[in-house]
């Protein structure tokens, strides 16, 4: 009814599958803890167990709120991004003569055009409620950093018990905000699509290569591994 062909399909089905096999080895194989989103978490642990043995806060409460703004940053982005997907569907006429014209553009329907423009508005929708859930449970963190009793208070356990709990919560956190990065990265592939299906195979592959480079083999994973010897040389 739609007018796509067996090549849209094909193509739609393997941007779905890379973006649902992505994500299960990214959060749920034991693999993946040894990218980049995984070895930061760690970090997050360390980072409320530092901040129970200090007598002043403030600096991770700075932190916090920096990590926040960003977060509510690529929320507003997000409700930018789903008005312009909308703006599109006022010149399907114009924009599918201007597809059609690209060297590697093949002609499409208007219920075709217009049901890619409903996916891609669909994407940034989900990015934008992962980034504003994200923000939210910033906020949580922000209160469960508040509740660790002082350094000086005899109630240790109480105080380790608490700090855990707010690494958690930002780890979760985290966990939401990379969801939503997610997205935005396979939106640009999902972009293609308006080009051609092979268009959106091929971007879909290199987006997907992209991201596999950042998390296991890029400079910022190397710098999070890297060792120092006694004498301060830096080791890989």
């Amino acid at each position: 009814m739609l007018g796509f062909t067996i090549a849209d399909d094909v193509g739609l089905a393997l941007f779905l599958a890379a973006w649902i096999a992505y994500y299960l080895f990214v959060e749920r194989a034991s693999a993946g803890r040894k990218g980049l989103n995984g070895l930061m978490n760690e970090y997050r642990l360390r980072w409320m167990l530092e901040m129970q043995g200090r007598d002043n806060r403030i600096v991770d409460s700075s932190l916090l709120m920096t990590i926040q703004t960003s977060t509510s940053f690529f929320a507003s982005t997000s409700l930018i991004a789903i008005g312009g997907t909308l703006a599109l569907l006022r010149g399907t006429d114009d924009v599918l003569k201007i597809f059609a014209d690209l060297p590697l553009g093949i002609a499409s329907t208007r219920g075709a055009f217009e049901a890619k423009v409903l996916g891609l508005t669909i994407i940034f929708g989900y990015a934008f409620f992962k980034f504003s859930w994200a923000s939210r449970l910033y906020g949580y963190v922000a209160i469960l950093i508040g509740s660790v009793p002082p350094k000086q208070s005899s109630r240790v356990e109480q105080k380790r018990l608490v700090a855990i709990r707010a690494a958690e919560m930002n780890i979760v956190a985290g966990r939401h905000f990379n969801r939503g990065q997610r997205a935005f990265f396979f939106a640009v592939a999902y972009l293609g699509w308006f080009v051609s299906p092979y268009v959106l195979i091929g971007a879909t592959a290199l987006t997907l290569g992209v991201m596999w480079m950042r998390q296991f083999g890029s400079d910022a994973r190397a710098a999070v591994m890297l060792t120092v010897r006694d004498d301060l040389t830096i080791e890989d």
